[in-house]
């Protein structure tokens, strides 16, 4: 340990420690998860195993029926018939009351060998439906990238094409669209509202610029859940904000603005909430440059814009930049604010990653979505890189 790079090395230790617990095994989890997927075909072996050779355009034939149904009642004696029929269901809509139903109307059924196929369509027309038994098939694969097809909207069809999911069930890469160009916009927001009240702060006078600065740093002392709550309070129907606007007589009483549960209470919650990250690392770059810099251009005939043009903005890049680059980061990953006050149509794909990690429980996709959300992060990291390069952002 008396070399200087061992004794660096072991200084480092504990946070490589910390990143590879809280960072790398979670990502390396979350990957796994989204191409490995074991479930059904563990509980289904035999009737994976006959479905094996099948052609997936005919009908299986009879001894795919009956192992099938001695497989599904077992699973229902086990209590594990709904979560393996909500699996399949991820693949073909509508399979799982297909096979309770079936599974409910056949116990205890003492059927001859050659019945079962004719029980089971009896029971359901499904089971007469080859995409039933190719949504078992697709199901019961072990390793597959059917999440990332779900996540871009794809699907295979019976012959294992890739093909576009139906109208009604695209909505992962429009709600991505939504994402991205909402956190577009509120970075520009941010920018537009954050640059003129960082300058205030750096060159106004005292003590009106601590003021300001004091007003900045009070979010950070509150719950993120109190100053949605708040802006809920503001932005409702009843809210004060259409109630001041009802008194001056703006609106009428009838007319009241809808401000929240949609896009527009998202974006302004999320300003709100992220405006401090672009003006903080502004400020302490505007703290650094010279009065002199103006001065001197002032001197040499310059008037006051374009000296902001060609020497003070110029100079506030690095910092714009750092700025830009942390609040869209932020925004794309944001959950809280549009859970809250997004409503159906002001909702991130964070929104749906959650949903399916807690709720629907299909790991699997909300695996494919969040590192189809990481991918899209990287490009627009890289293509921030490419036109204004990493090593220029300061951050005072």
């Amino acid at each position: 340990m008396n070399n200087p790079r061992s004794r660096a090395f072991a200084l480092t230790l504990p946070v490589i420690a910390f990143l590879a617990f809280a960072f790398v095994a979670p990502v390396a989890t979350m990957l796994w998860h989204s191409v490995y997927e074991p479930e059904v075909a563990d509980a289904l072996p035999e009737t994976l195993a006959a479905l094996e050779n099948w052609d997936g355009r005919s009908l299986p034939n009879e001894a795919v029926y009956r192992i099938a149904a001695a497989e599904f009642r077992a699973l229902r004696a086990r209590r594990a018939l709904g979560s393996i029929a909500t699996r399949v269901n991820r693949v073909l809509v509508g399979a799982r009351s297909t096979i309770v139903r079936t599974v409910r109307r056949l116990e205890g059924a003492a059927l001859g060998p050659g019945a079962w196929r004719d029980a089971m369509i009896e029971v359901d027309a499904d089971w007469a439906d080859p995409a039933m038994w190719g949504a078992i098939k697709r199901a019961g694969e072990r390793y597959t990238l059917r999440h990332y097809l779900h996540a871009l909207d794809l699907d295979q069809d019976a012959a294992g094409n890739v093909v576009a999911q139906q109208p009604e069930r695209r909505i992962h890469l429009p709600l991505l669209a939504n994402t991205f160009s909402a956190s577009a916009g509120i970075t520009l927001i941010c920018l537009a509202l954050g640059y003129p009240l960082a300058y205030a702060i750096a060159n106004g006078r005292a003590p009106w610029s601590r003021v300001a600065l004091m007003l900045v740093l009070v979010p950070f002392w509150m719950s993120l859940i109190v100053r949605s709550m708040s802006w809920i309070v503001m932005l409702q129907g009843q809210g004060l904000l259409n109630d001041a606007l009802v008194a001056a007589g703006a609106l009428a009483d009838d007319e009241r603005l809808t401000l929240v549960h949609n896009m527009i209470g998202t974006v302004v919650t999320m300003t709100h909430v992220l405006l401090p990250f672009l003006v903080l690392p502004l400020y302490a770059l505007m703290r650094t440059i010279p009065p002199l810099h103006r001065q001197a251009s002032a001197s040499l005939g310059a008037n006051a814009w374009q000296t902001f043009v060609y020497v003070y903005w110029p100079q506030t890049l690095p910092g714009v930049g750092a700025g830009v680059l942390l609040v869209f980061m932020l925004a794309i990953g944001y959950y809280i604010a549009p859970a809250l006050v997004g409503g159906r149509t002001g909702q991130f794909i964070s929104n749906v990653i959650a949903y399916h990690m807690q709720y629907s429980l299909n790991w699997g996709l909300a695996a494919s979505l969040n590192f189809v959300l990481l991918a899209c992060v990287i490009l627009v990291f890289a293509i921030f890189h490419r036109l204004v390069g990493v090593e220029r952002i300061r951050f005072g």
